[in-house]
């Protein structure tokens, strides 16, 4: 069956949108983007996108499919049976397609369970995001994340715990060069991995043709991982000229996650029900990955789109609230778009996803009005008029089968 998308204003994924160009898809696929004067006559199903964008589906660089938003993720995962955990997990990434997320990272999930959500979901027996998974994160004795995460000290067992994720099938891997925000007993500016150790997993990760992210929080930490050759910092809180400086020498990607903190950080009321040991850091982090975001955006750092969806407070489905945290933090609506689609493809190397090209997978975004002009526009679900997976228009779709 072909459908043509055509009438109103259309982004690529890399460049300011343009009036009068269509995009005719077929089988799940885009066969087609030209001049709507192309498809004059054209007999098959019409989708008027007039007074509004077509753009490619959004992608989430970090979330986390079985943590669903909870206060207290580390009782909440105590209470769960494995069952109960992946239908959740599958949920979760089906209300974050309905909020015009086609593609996600998932960074660090439990017993890989959350395997089995990636290989429904992109094996199509389930209508649901792209799905790129990081298995078990990898920390030291006592690091962030080490109740659910391979503990690992010395350069040979960090090796060791990169091949045991690449044999369970992870997609890339995940290291935890510092502290942070949700483990009792560590500090966020902390770094963990030394330089050897994190550099020995990234080598042995990329030798296998996996990329590599770091939960960097810290400046020693960042430059660390950075020094190490990963291929994206995860939020980069306490970043300073230095590491912008050696980031943006390396190519290395920011993925910011904005959202993760906040609502945290604008709702008294929510920290108070908070466990302790978080309340006591969040005065610390308060503003900070803003701050380093835009420092890093205004030295022409490589920046894509990530959440932390599923941390306390920040839920599947408000994924794209990220674009306005974005643009609040002082990127440009343009720039903020580009992060969420052909950059964020490229770090999770996506090769037919993240813009609207001819062979390119149909994964696509209707809005209202022009969101290079309004980010709100692709940044609320309100002003989301259509998500498309692999062709499927969402709304249309029983997502779970």
């Amino acid at each position: 069956m072909q459908t043509l998308f055509i009438g109103g204003r259309l982004f690529d994924g890399m460049n300011a949108p343009t009036d009068g160009v269509a995009v005719l898809v077929e089988d799940g696929v885009i066969a087609r983007v030209a001049p709507d004067a192309e498809f004059e006559g054209f007999g098959g199903r019409i989708i008027d996108t007039s007074g509004g964008t077509l753009m490619p589906g959004l992608i989430d660089c970090h979330v986390h499919l079985c943590l669903g938003g909870e206060s207290d993720p580390r009782a909440m995962r105590e209470g769960m049976d494995p069952g109960y955990l992946v239908l959740a997990g599958l949920q979760r990434a089906q209300a974050t397609l309905a909020g015009g997320i086609t593609a996600i990272r998932d960074c660090g999930g439990m017993d890989y369970l959350e395997f089995a959500i990636r290989d429904v979901c992109n094996s199509g027996a389930q209508l649901g995001p792209t799905i790129r998974a990081a298995g078990k994160m990898i920390c030291m004795t006592g690091g962030h994340g080490n109740a659910i995460g391979r503990v690992a000290d010395g350069a040979d067992e960090v090796v060791k715990a990169v091949r045991e994720q690449i044999h369970a099938g992870s997609d890339f891997v995940k290291l935890m060069a510092t502290g942070g925000v949700l483990t009792p007993g560590v500090n966020p500016e902390d770094a963990h991995f030394t330089l050897e150790e994190i550099s020995a997993g990234i080598h042995e990760a990329h030798r296998f043709h996996k990329r590599t992210a770091s939960h960097a929080q810290g400046t020693e930490g960042i430059l660390n991982a950075t020094r190490g050759g990963v291929d994206s910092i995860e939020h980069g809180m306490f970043m300073t000229d230095e590491c912008v400086e050696e980031m943006v020498a390396r190519g290395t990607y920011l993925v910011p996650t904005l959202a993760a903190g906040h609502r945290i950080q604008n709702d008294e009321a929510l920290q108070a029900i908070l466990p302790a040991f978080v309340r006591a850091k969040i005065d610390r982090i308060s503003g900070k990955s803003a701050a380093s975001l835009k420092l890093f955006y205004d030295a022409g750092g490589k920046v894509a789109m990530g959440t932390d969806a599923g941390v306390p407070f920040c839920m599947h489905g408000d994924n794209a609230r990220e674009l306005e945290f974005m643009v609040e933090a002082g990127v440009s609506p343009l720039d903020a778009l580009i992060a969420g689609t052909s950059n964020a493809a490229d770090l999770l190397a996506l090769e037919n996803e993240g813009s609207l090209a001819e062979g390119n997978a149909a994964d696509l975004l209707v809005v209202d009005g022009d969101p290079s002009d309004d980010i709100l526009m692709a940044a609320r679900t309100e002003n989301h008029r259509m998500v498309v997976k692999r062709g499927l228009i969402v709304n249309e779709v029983s997502l779970i089968r």
